[in-house]
């Protein structure tokens, strides 16, 4: 067995084993705790055994397994709109449905964490499941960043609300808060950091020996949902052998690499293989992603850090993506390009998720009038198949290669 395949065997057994714990059976009596993906506080509430389910990854889960259509449209029957986030109609489509995901059946929420970082969608989203399953509602407020570095008074802000957290999944699980039991957790967590952040680097070599776009959405997924375990730990160990053995081999994710791009935005889940196969056909690799850092900008150097317990939680909930400031992320794509040697940015649209397309649009126009870098944005949704038009998705990504490709031959 290679590295890849014992990194991806790992991956299979410990995601399997995860959704399997949250099966009746499974729980062995632990409550369940829900939470958003970006700013997530999993190391606070394994101190107490709760059991963390994620709906944003339930619901890109149901977009892959084509199965979003169907829950969105039982949502839209119910009264909401057609401009609502894709994830919230998902998730109350599976709410409806019995919470019957690809994966089993759903655990029903004993706290709702609404970690807020950057999407004001996550509070009503969060207030309604509170109603429909008459469960208790903790708002976390993660302060906007308004700087590169978090003002001391928004981490206070923030760990004084860890604390009053704490108190309450005390009391829900019946399990009393072990502050030893936070720091190794949190130590497990920052080694799983280092090994990400060194795995995403990898992708500065030519050839990338991986997509950091299409293949790294799947990368993370333990770093999101595992964070703070051994297993964790060692899938991050197994993934940098197995990339660094690409590198040395010269080995990458299409035939021949033509041109690197950085990419903008979440992908479209139900139409996944087929957007990726729009761009391979050119000989295009992602080779830095903001997507892949929606769970934290762990590559900015912000980690866990079990000498700060409650203030580094503090740090990383305001550093995703989604709750930087324009400027900080504008400024980011531009670092990309830069230390990644990219040739074009690529910016994924998505209709239904303003915390992602809001400022795209500005995003294109200073990169391509201020910066000469050329950026193709195109549009649909993330869950909802009725928004993406391969057709015209292909005339647009085939007109911007083309012109790539001529301006090459100029010697543009």
């Amino acid at each position: 067995m290679t590295d890849g395949d014992a990194g991806k065997d790992l991956q299979r057994r410990l995601l399997s084993e995860y959704y399997g714990s949250l099966s009746d059976e499974g729980r062995n009596g632990r409550k369940v705790a829900y939470m958003f993906v970006p700013g997530n506080v999993v190391e606070l509430t394994r101190c107490f055994d709760m059991l963390p389910v994620y709906p944003e990854i339930n619901a890109l889960q149901c977009g892959i397994k084509k199965m979003a259509g169907d829950l969105i449209l039982r949502a839209e029957n119910l009264g909401y709109s057609s401009d609502v986030c894709g994830y919230v109609k998902n998730d109350i489509g599976l709410m409806l449905s019995d919470r019957k995901s690809p994966f089993g059946v759903l655990p029903k929420p004993d706290l709702l964490v609404c970690n807020y970082s950057g999407c004001n969608t996550f509070v009503k989203w969060f207030e309604a499941l509170a109603h429909f399953y008459d469960a208790e509602l903790f708002v976390l407020d993660i302060p906007y960043l308004r700087e590169r570095e978090a003002a001391k008074e928004d981490v206070d802000y923030i760990v004084a609300q860890l604390e009053e957290l704490a108190t309450v999944c005390a009391r829900i699980s019946g399990v009393p808060f072990d502050r030893g039991r936070l720091r190794r957790t949190l130590e497990l967590s920052m080694e799983a950091e280092r090994l990400w952040v060194e795995a995403l680097k990898t992708a500065q070599s030519h050839p990338s020996p991986y997509d950091a776009y299409f293949e790294a959405v799947f990368y993370m997924a333990p770093l999101n949902i595992l964070r703070g375990t051994e297993g964790c730990v060692e899938y991050y160990r197994l993934l940098l052998e197995e990339l660094r053995a690409r590198q040395k081999e010269r080995r990458g994710p299409v035939p021949e690499e033509k041109f690197r791009v950085v990419f903008e935005g979440p992908p479209p889940w139900p139409h996944f293989r087929s957007f990726w196969e729009l761009f391979k056909r050119w000989g295009v690799c992602g080779v830095a992603s903001t997507y892949s850092k929606v769970g934290g900008l762990f590559d900015q150097g912000i980690l866990h850090d079990p000498a700060q317990p409650l203030e580094s939680i503090a740090r990383y909930a305001m550093n995703c993506y989604t709750n930087w400031n324009l400027g900080l992320r504008l400024d980011l794509l531009r670092r990309y390009v830069k230390e990644y040697e990219a040739d074009a940015v690529v910016i994924h649209s998505t209709k239904s998720c303003r915390s992602f397309s809001v400022g795209q649009a500005d995003f294109r126009e200073v990169l391509v009038k201020n910066d000469g870098i050329p950026t193709l944005m195109v549009e649909s949704d993330l869950a909802d198949p009725r928004y993406y038009s391969e057709a015209q998705l292909k005339n647009r990504i085939d007109a911007f290669f083309e012109s790539l490709s001529h301006r090459r031959l100029l010697g543009g």
